[in-house]
């Protein structure tokens, strides 16, 4: 049995999607298939449309079951999906886990231990990780022979994913644990120059370590998930089910590949490669427009023909600028920001005069809100508006001084603020962002 985690710490990069699809893809093609969802939000069960209220045991309580001297066997927790895909559901519980295991002995194998009584009844185990780094993702970690990590192909993905690989380095090591691991380019837009950009790099610094399929953007996807559907069951002629076909099957035809242990125990070198291509990718999104002048020595508007060449055919990214911290002493810049232009420069959140400003951007949401301590974590009462045609969400809050935790609900989705860097993590195993008024 290959068992196949896939993990990423950086929420909102498409696992739960991956997982899903690639599992329903695996069972399609003749491969029983056993999906685990190791995230406390369950989003595995929601996706394959199982009723939650329905949802008695989960994985939880088999793998508490035996620290308890109550044993509860897999196979009696699972869901029958299809006639080749059975689940094995998450539940809240989860996110308690590493308490209640506190202090048993080698706590972080039991998924692993769970899994070698069932290796004889599937070809393929996939494991849903929770976007965080603890027990949890280290247990499937331990369980796993191979690692999958879903890269959208956006504005942080090479910082994101080096500090990703880092992570997977080290944990593998503390588990001595030799896994395979190979980098997904997910929710790839092919119309936009920066998708385009961030998808050279990534096959430029991983080559055969990156699978060739690429995972495209695709609405139907989003419609499917919505239904409890996966992709080749809601639509199977479009080109979401084309994707992750192909990357089933690209993962069944390289079963008798060599396996790439050694990328895991050399990643040191390409790291900083990777951080210093996305920092040339950001100084280059960030430098001032090129000012041209013709014979008379008068400016010559961007893209104007002169026989030089214009800041468009340089290739440079025309991209946001790097999120900013917190606590920002107060700068003198106007207050209302009306325009996409000056949006790009205050993704994030910013302390601007009296008031807390959060611009964040995600252009094919249709409703985006925050939840924190300052609203009793209810997403409604506080909706970020929408401003202009590039996809920037505003709101503007009055705060009175102090620490504040928050997350995003985008489309109803729960996620930490991907434009502030300063989070720490929740009782839930995710991260809440954090700001500081002063």
């Amino acid at each position: 049995m290959r068992t196949i985690a896939v993990v990423n710490q950086k929420g909102g990069c498409g696992k739960t999607t991956v997982s899903i699809n690639l599992a329903s893809a695996l069972a399609d093609a003749g491969q029983t298939t056993l999906l685990v969802d190791m995230d406390p939000q369950s989003h595995c069960a929601v996706g394959l449309a199982v009723p939650e209220e329905q949802i008695e045991q989960s994985i939880y309580d088999v793998l508490i079951s035996k620290s308890r001297n109550e044993p509860i066997k897999l196979s009696e927790i699972l869901w029958q999906i299809s006639d080749r895909l059975e689940l094995a559901p998450a539940s809240i519980d989860l996110s308690a886990f590493e308490q209640q295991m506190a202090g048993v002995a080698d706590r972080e194998s039991c998924l692993k231990d769970v899994l070698a009584d069932l290796k004889n009844n599937y070809d393929y185990t996939i494991i849903d990780c929770p976007p965080a780094v603890g027990l949890l993702t280290f247990g499937a970690l331990r369980a796993a022979t191979e690692v999958i990590v879903p890269v959208e192909t956006g504005y942080f993905a090479l910082h994101g994913l080096s500090k990703q690989l880092e992570t997977l380095s080290i944990l593998c090591e503390r588990c001595n644990q030799h896994v395979t691991v190979s980098v997904l380019a997910s929710m790839y837009d092919t119309r936009t120059k920066m998708a385009r950009e961030i998808l050279a790099e990534l096959r430029k610094h991983f080559a055969d370590k990156m699978f060739k399929t690429i995972v495209n953007f695709n609405t139907k996807i989003k419609e499917a998930a919505s239904l409890g559907q996966p992709i080749n069951e809601y639509d199977p002629a479009s080109r979401g089910q084309r994707d992750f076909r192909s990357l089933a099957e690209e993962i069944v035809g390289c079963h008798d590949k060599p396996q790439r242990h050694e990328f895991v125990n050399s990643l040191a070198g390409q790291l900083e490669a990777i951080s210093a291509t996305a920092d040339e990718l950001l100084q280059a999104a960030n430098k001032p427009p090129i000012v041209r002048k013709d014979s008379q020595g008068e400016a010559v508007p961007a893209g104007s023909a002169t026989g030089t060449k214009t800041e468009q055919s340089t290739g440079r990214l025309t991209a946001p600028h790097p999120a900013k911290p917190p606590h920002i002493a107060t700068p003198q810049k106007p207050k209302l920001l009306d325009t996409d232009a000056r949006l790009s420069d205050y993704y994030g959140v910013n302390q601007i005069n009296d008031a807390v400003v959060f611009v964040t951007l995600y252009p094919r949401a249709d409703t985006v809100h925050i939840a924190g301590d300052f609203n009793d974590w209810q997403p409604e009462k506080t909706p970020m508006q929408k401003v202009g045609d590039g996809g920037a969400w505003q709101t503007e809050l009055k705060l009175p001084h102090g620490k504040y935790r928050y997350r995003l609900v985008v489309d109803g989705h729960w996620q930490q603020d991907p434009y502030n860097k300063w989070t720490e993590l929740n009782p839930f195993g995710d991260f809440n962002s954090v700001l500081e008024v002063k």
